[in-house]
């Protein structure tokens, strides 16, 4: 007899689908998806199953959206470059490459949306730094004209997500990873919020270019901290697929507590 320390689970996509179901993803569903692949075990197939798994649950009337940022596509200053030697900002500066929505890579947001990115029939929305990437029936709506200083706010693809009253899912991640929050951000009023200046490549007409733009600069540092309150205040059912610790909750409510929380304790 063979003795192993192993922990994981092994999860096939039939297992993945009857577990994301009993979560509550159902068929026709708008859902912005975040995960961590590890978190789940061993999935056969890995990212590409867990894609497989959730587009079957939604069917040809839902959507899945996840992101796909590319945030090294921004000025060294801001510290994205932090690795790098401050004297080489300029060769970042001058050499980065413009963003390409069928190429550039989704920087640090996990193998699933780095894969789902470039998934046959995905959208992806056209901002440097922040983009988002969706598949079925809203996918093109969600991602056209995401605006240079409009990443997070009306019309945003986090807001056109609210507009369809959608679903946030949560996939061995926790608050910090939500990007819906942010929406929420740019609609409450707090007297600390900052607005700056980004630079990013892209590519107008055919050349790269070097472009500023002014936006509302984001701020996770309590993400976690209501994130928690949330879940206890409203009851938030934490789940398990495979060993992940799953969240799965519509997006409307989350967005107006949070604006309220906002409000009420940032200063």
């Amino acid at each position: 007899m063979t003795i192993t320390n192993e922990t994981r689970v092994i999860l096939t996509k039939a297992d993945l689908i009857q577990q994301f179901r009993t979560c509550g993803l159902a068929e026709g569903q708008t859902i912005f998806v975040h995960t961590s692949l590890k978190s789940l075990g061993f999935v056969v197939g890995g990212a590409e199953t867990v894609i497989r798994s959730l587009l079957e649950i939604v069917g040809e009337e839902g959507t899945l959206m996840m992101p796909s940022q590319t945030w090294k596509n921004l000025d060294p200053s801001t510290g994205v470059h932090w690795e790098e030697p401050i004297d080489w900002w300029p060769i970042i500066r001058e050499h980065w490459p413009a963003y390409d929505k069928e190429i550039t890579p989704a920087i640090s947001m996990g193998i699933v949306a780095d894969m789902f990115r470039s998934w046959p029939g995905a959208y992806r929305s056209d901002h440097p730094a922040r983009s988002i990437a969706a598949v079925g029936k809203h996918a093109e709506y969600i991602t056209a004209n995401h605006d240079l200083s409009n990443i997070f706010g009306i019309n945003s693809p986090v807001d056109k997500l609210y507009a369809l009253d959608g679903y946030v899912l949560l996939i061995g991640v926790g608050y910090d990873k939500n990007t819906s929050l942010h929406l929420a951000e740019t609609r409450a009023n707090f007297a600390s919020k900052i607005f700056t200046d980004e630079s990013s490549a892209i590519m107008i007409d055919g050349k790269r270019q070097w472009i500023t733009y002014h936006t509302q600069a984001v701020d996770d540092a309590d993400f976690i901290q209501l994130g928690r309150l949330y879940d206890e205040v409203n009851n938030i059912a934490i789940h398990k697929v495979g060993t992940a610790e799953v969240r799965f909750m519509k997006q409307r409510p989350l967005i107006d507590w949070t604006v309220d929380w906002m409000e009420k304790n940032r200063e």
